[in-house]
């Protein structure tokens, strides 16, 4: 079993993968969740996670961390998120409380405690590259960090920006200049295991409390992407779920990463570079690059749902 911490800025997708993840507790020991500023603030996307984990009958551990980016300002996004971060679903506020410990710390305990430890890294990389910065005799005992963020070739806030890396830059070039083993789910690959629109409304034949919440989460956010006249959304976030769960339904390549800090079009940017004697990069990443079946990447989202309607009465 796998021991993971999943760090987050919930924001529709984190929710989403962390459904998935507590659906699935054979595979993964959630030691907990940290949450970082990037979708809504800090306090929001905080509560928004508590009130989800309150919702289903959950009480992983939420440690706080940075409310925002090492040198840029916090930058977040109503516009796909909503003003409260999960806008949409209808469920009662939070009851429980944050834990009280500062992300890092509660990192720093995890790692003391157990011999390795995978992060999930579902938001802006803040919380992780300063824990590094804090911590570095403890960067050993991670097994892997796996990114949702970055791309090979595409941006979703700038040209060649994706909104996680570009929200801390300086943070994600701290992580990806770590040495330690590492997975990057960028655009790309969240994009080729996209949620078609038809198929959220298949999601109306259950009653369950899990999946009424998944349904109302895709229906609010499947708006930014209609705007844009497409007819799927991609669950971004969930892809580095799925990833540990299934690696064989994914093509990757290893190559070098490294992220630009400045730039009108580049900042944010994960430069990409194929891995041979003539590179000028030298930091190994496994970068997803597509799902290989998108119909048995969605059904683990299906099946997670189905084990959280008989799990959440």
């Amino acid at each position: 079993m796998r021991n993971i911490i999943i760090d987050c800025d919930p924001g529709h997708d984190d929710v989403l993968a962390i459904m998935t993840a507590f659906a699935n507790r054979d595979r993964f020991n959630i030691l907990g969740i940290t949450t970082v500023a990037g979708n809504q603030t800090l306090e929001k996307v905080t509560n928004n996670i508590l009130k989800v984990q309150d919702h289903l009958g959950f009480a992983y551990p939420v440690s706080m961390g940075y409310d925002s980016p090492i040198c840029k300002p916090l930058d977040v996004q109503p516009a796909a998120h909503g003003e409260m971060g999960l806008d949409g679903p209808e469920i009662a506020d939070a009851v429980s409380k944050p834990s009280g410990k500062h992300a890092i710390e509660f990192i720093k305990e995890c790692l003391e405690k157990v011999d390795k430890l995978t992060m999930v890294c579902i938001g802006p990389l803040t919380n992780m590259g300063l824990f590094l910065k804090t911590y570095p005799q403890l960067k050993n005992k991670i097994e892997e960090i796996v990114i949702m963020g970055g791309s090979y070739n595409l941006g979703n806030v700038r040209v060649k920006a994706e909104f996680n890396i570009y929200h801390d830059p300086e943070a994600a070039r701290i992580v990806f200049n770590s040495a330690l083993p590492m997975t990057m789910a960028g655009l790309e690959v969240c994009y080729s295991g996209a949620i078609n629109f038809d198929e959220i409304d298949r999601l109306n034949e259950k009653n369950g409390k899990a999946t009424k919440l998944a349904k109302e989460i895709l229906e609010f956010y499947k708006g930014w992407a209609e705007k844009r006249g497409w007819t799927q959304t991609a669950i971004f976030d969930m892809t580095t779920i799925i990833y540990l769960l299934h690696p064989e339904y994914f093509d990757l390549k290893m190559m070098n990463v490294d992220v630009e800090l400045s730039g009108v079009y580049t900042q944010g940017m994960t430069v990409c570079e194929e891995i041979s004697s003539y590179s000028r990069i030298n930091n190994p990443v496994k970068v997803l690059m597509a799902v290989k079946d998108r119909f048995a990447f969605l059904n683990v989202f299906y099946e997670a749902l189905n084990k959280l309607d008989q799990e959440c009465k």
